[in-house]
């Protein structure tokens, strides 16, 4: 079991709310992935969930029962934070064990449980130290194993990586990937980090000022995004917008690059984007010119940033490092090279046309 269905609900504080009215449906056993920027209600909607806010509107129900005013401890749902929340006093094994022992559950039942979620974990030498004595994730590992001994129906995890260095948050998103897998239990992920969500989710919710924008598969998402707003957020670097040249423009760059890329789309079509991976970059003579302002090596790859008269915003291409030396100032001819990638956008900036 570990179905969480979301009907209708709505959060205020006073008279602002910041919950917007959300209808959701977590499947049993699937790892969904909260994200969106800092402020737009992720982390109230999980709290929520987990009962530690109030519902002001709507029904949330578990396993089909109604939930509302049911005691966080009462919902089958355990909860993982950004901080640790270790109480610096108790070993790893006591930290783990601690609500068990609360529950009055026997302390032969309680080393079995707890030895077992370090053994998932990969911890178990970890359980007789304190937690001075660990590093971040080792930290992060013990307080997921503290929820992980509750044998909750769903768990809850809010932004638990952002803490964490880079290299080892990419270790982290492994294992809890791995960790979900193997334990195959309802997860809830809460971040801002669209590359954690496109790397871990199942399925995604991109949230935008208290309501979802779009729920759906990570590639679902980034090549048929819903509006503007969904295809600017998922995705690493940016997708580049374009929009329709201005009546009386006179910036001939602009005009056909704009020629380019809506050739073929539907009517009606206010603005642009087009993924950097699908813009190329040639000698003057073979594309749309463009001025270089910045080259970022990655190694295998090129981050260009490009001007293009008649447009404010910068475009970046992402090529290969082998298709040659590149340097800010430098004209070049920028190309398409997937137009048919392009997505069309209405004044509403919903999405139009997709591939």
């Amino acid at each position: 079991m570990g179905q969480v269905s979301l009907r209708g609900i709505r959060k205020s504080y006073d008279s602002i709310e910041v919950i917007r009215g959300i209808d959701l449906d977590v499947r049993e056993g699937e790892f969904l992935v909260f994200v969106g920027p800092s402020g737009c209600g992720k982390s109230t909607t999980l709290r929520m969930i987990a009962g530690l806010e109030d519902i002001t509107s709507g029904d949330l129900l578990i396993d089909g029962q109604r939930a509302n005013d049911l005691r966080p401890a009462d919902r089958g749902a355990a909860m993982v934070f950004q901080s640790y929340a270790l109480y610096p006093h108790m070993t790893v094994a006591e930290n783990m064990g601690f609500a068990l022992k609360m529950a009055g559950v026997s302390k032969a039942q309680r080393n079995e449980q707890v030895g077992r979620a370090a053994e998932i974990l990969r911890i178990t030498d970890l359980l007789g130290r304190y937690p001075k004595e660990l590093s971040g994730g080792q930290r992060q590992r013990v307080a997921i194993g503290r929820a992980i001994v509750r044998k909750p129906k769903v768990f809850l995890f809010d932004e638990p990586l952002s803490n964490l260095d880079a290299a080892l948050r990419v270790n982290m998103r492994i294992e809890l990937s791995r960790l979900h897998k193997e334990l195959r239990t309802t997860m809830v992920y809460v971040t801002h980090d669209q590359v954690e969500a496109m790397t871990m989710g199942d399925r995604i919710a991109v949230f935008n000022q208290g309501k979802i924008e779009q729920i759906g598969g990570p590639m679902d998402l980034y090549n048929r995004p819903a509006n503007e707003f969904v295809a600017g957020f998922i995705g690493s670097p940016r997708i580049n917008f374009i929009d329709q040249p201005q009546a009386g423009s006179s910036a001939a760059p602009h005009q056909a690059l704009w020629r380019r890329l809506t050739t073929g789309q539907q009517p009606g079509v206010h603005r642009v984007g087009i993924r950097p991976e699908h813009v190329g970059v040639g000698s003057p003579a073979d594309g749309v010119p463009a001025t270089v302002e910045l080259v970022e090596q990655l190694g295998d790859a090129l981050m260009v940033h490009l001007r293009v008269e008649g447009i404010a915003s910068l475009l970046i291409a992402k090529i290969a490092s082998s298709e040659g030396v590149l340097a800010a100032g430098q004209t070049v001819g920028l190309t398409t090279t997937a137009v048919a990638k392009a997505l069309a956008f209405d004044s509403q900036g919903l999405l139009i046309t997709a591939p």
